[in-house]
């Protein structure tokens, strides 16, 4: 491809004009230039300095939703589906971690699976101090799934599997690792969140910055994603924060919706653990300790996950069907 001077250019570097052409040249991707792009990304047919080029220029500027639609369909265009078979009801992006709370959210997943609801769980793990998903599952002897078959197997099986980002996709396992290398996050992190690669009903995200949730929902639109839901959480994972009210973002039947909850537990009544012990966490799932902080979050987070499957549309009927479930999660084990 010639540039403006009639020599040769490289073909990936027309992505990169776009973006970098100056506060008043520039501009964001198209869908299709975005899903070009990144599948040229896919097939390793960029240079490594073009690919940071193009992740921080990104970053500077910040993902629309046309962006993340394009980038998710060549992503998931990339990952070995041809074999996969089974659709669980629900898929659930969980890539923060925890740092100030216990992963009050994979209880509520796991209740969920209990109800017939199976959940499909992906994200990522680093060596800090927060707690990751692969450590709460341990610590409840529940198996990681190693490639996207066993994952299905699982999902067959018990309802519930976790696949880590490094088995789902190594290539954007790879894109997300470059935030160690440039100090700052890409735009992976806001599309792993949005593969679904089993094309579950209802997709769920938690996000940290509340400025990306509308970002989150427009591309699931795009994506013609049946049910949506993305919210700020705690800690950025799709938990409910009882001590504070929420927006939520959703989309149902290709319509978009925004709705606004209230806190359902008042702030200041319990105190936040100053050191996070999982086997607490454990016998609060058990049911042979208590957490009133925690059962309000699984609870709450119970709620947003039945609203938008669309069982109960109202706040109210939500929270106290998830009362009930959580209250009933072992009968019949």
């Amino acid at each position: 491809m010639p540039n403006g001077d009639g020599l040769s250019m490289h073909p990936f570097a027309q992505y990169i004009q776009i973006l970098g052409k100056g506060r008043n040249g520039m501009r964001s991707l198209s869908e299709q230039e975005a899903y070009d792009a990144m599948k040229m990304i896919c097939c390793y047919d960029v240079e490594a300095e073009q690919l940071g080029a193009f992740l921080m220029l990104m970053r500077v500027k910040e993902e629309t939703a046309a962006e993340v639609a394009g980038f998710t369909r060549a992503l998931r265009e990339s990952l070995p589906l041809d074999n996969l078979t089974y659709t669980p009801v629900i898929d659930w992006a969980a890539y923060a971690g925890k740092k100030r709370h216990y992963p009050w959210f994979i209880l509520s997943a796991l209740t969920l699976t209990r109800q017939g609801y199976p959940v499909f769980m992906h994200g990522l793990r680093r060596d800090d101090e927060r707690i990751y998903v692969p450590q709460a599952l341990k610590a409840l002897g529940i198996p990681l799934a190693e490639s996207l078959l066993e994952a299905e197997k699982q999902l067959q099986q018990s309802g519930f599997s976790y696949l880590s980002i490094e088995n789902l996709s190594p290539l954007i396992s790879q894109l997300i690792a470059t935030r160690e290398l440039f100090g700052l996050r890409s735009p992976l992190h806001t599309v792993s969140r949005m593969l679904n690669p089993f094309h579950a009903e209802l997709t769920v995200a938690g996000v940290f910055h509340p400025n990306f949730s509308p970002i989150h929902q427009q591309a699931s639109l795009m994506l013609q994603q049946p049910r949506a839901l993305f919210c700020k959480g705690e800690g950025g994972e799709f938990e409910r924060i009882p001590e504070r009210p929420v927006e939520l973002y959703g989309v149902s039947d290709q319509q978009s919706w925004q709705e606004s909850w209230d806190k359902t537990l008042q702030p200041g009544l319990e105190v936040k653990p100053e050191k996070m012990d999982l086997s607490h966490w454990v016998s609060v799932w058990q049911g042979t300790a208590s957490d009133l902080y925690g059962e309000y979050a699984v609870i709450g987070t119970l709620a947003w996950c039945i609203r938008a499957l669309g069982i109960e549309l109202q706040t109210e009927a939500a929270e106290n069907l998830a009362s009930v479930w959580w209250q009933s999660r072992h009968d019949g084990q």
